[in-house]
């Protein structure tokens, strides 16, 4: 395993096309998101499923100039960087996201879909609507995407990349066979034997894992089913900070007065806060 810092430096640079599972609230890449605002990435163009927290974050550190979101919690923060043109937001839906993953992860120029014909994000994405050569009817097709880097966390992984997502998601696997490099952050790092005792639990495969990051309380403050609940009242801080124009604040002290996830973990959240969020996390397989 490496560790952020590592990963980061090694797999994402700026300009990079960044792809993420799941969201703010429930199983993000959080601890990798808070490393590339770290190393001061830019101009990342990045897709986005349910969002919030980190989109808020890479906008307002400068590290992001376009998004290709599916659902977004829009603050003030991305308002502004809109309206200012410093970013452009092109909207689409968490499924056509994901069909536009499994097709660049086939092989495949495009997929067909009846999402999206009666929204007008069809002016501002890349999808088009054709009739289908065999029932005559309109259908969108959502173009493939292959990004540079894909980031997903998961409940477990073994030191060469098999990675487990338990409960309800987005697109992991899409996401993973999609990207040309993928890196794997994990609440738990398991024995490879655990992996071939049971390889039905797999949701990511080895071959496409470039990279993994052994990260307790990775998707902080998010949460992990089954693992720990996602920190409300640290979202509530955040909330009010970002509303009061004050998101410069929050970047100070959760990423760069720290040099790494597990120094944030230390000195800004606590022994005490996490094992209370473990406490809170009962539903083992559930969305919450």
């Amino acid at each position: 395993t490496v560790s952020e810092a590592e990963a980061v430096r090694r797999y994402v640079s700026d300009g990079d096309y960044v792809s993420f599972d799941f969201s703010s609230f429930t199983r993000g890449p959080l601890s990798l998101i808070r490393e590339i605002i770290r190393q001061r990435r830019r101009d990342i163009w990045y897709c986005a499923k349910f969002t919030l927290l980190e989109s808020t974050l890479l906008v307002a550190a400068g590290a992001c100039s376009r998004i290709d979101v599916g659902f977004m919690g829009l603050g003030d923060t991305i308002g502004r960087a809109v309206e200012e043109g410093r970013v452009k937001v092109t909207e689409w839906t968490n499924g056509t996201l994901t069909l536009r993953h499994q097709a660049g992860a086939m092989g495949v120029p495009f997929l067909p879909t009846r999402a999206l014909l009666a929204s007008d994000t069809l002016e501002y994405s890349g999808a088009r609507v054709v009739e289908d050569p065999y029932g005559g009817k309109p259908v969108a097709l959502v173009p493939a995407v292959n990004p540079d880097v894909g980031l997903v966390h998961a409940h477990q992984a073994d030191i060469y990349g098999n990675a487990r997502c338990f409960g309800p998601g987005v697109s992991p696997l899409e996401t993973a066979m999609a990207s040309r490099k993928v890196i794997v952050s994990a609440d738990d790092i398991i024995d490879p034997d655990d992996i071939r005792k049971d390889p039905s639990k797999t949701t990511i495969p080895y071959y496409v894992v470039d990279a993994v990051v052994h990260a307790p309380f990775g998707a902080y403050p998010g949460g992990v089913q089954g693992l720990y609940e996602m920190d409300f009242e640290h979202f509530g801080q955040y909330s009010a900070l970002e509303r009061q124009g004050r998101i410069g604040e929050y970047l100070d002290t959760y990423v760069y007065s720290v040099g790494s996830h597990e120094e944030m973990l230390e000195k800004r959240v606590g022994i005490g806060r996490l094992n209370e969020l473990r406490r809170r996390a009962t539903i083992r397989e559930g969305y919450r």
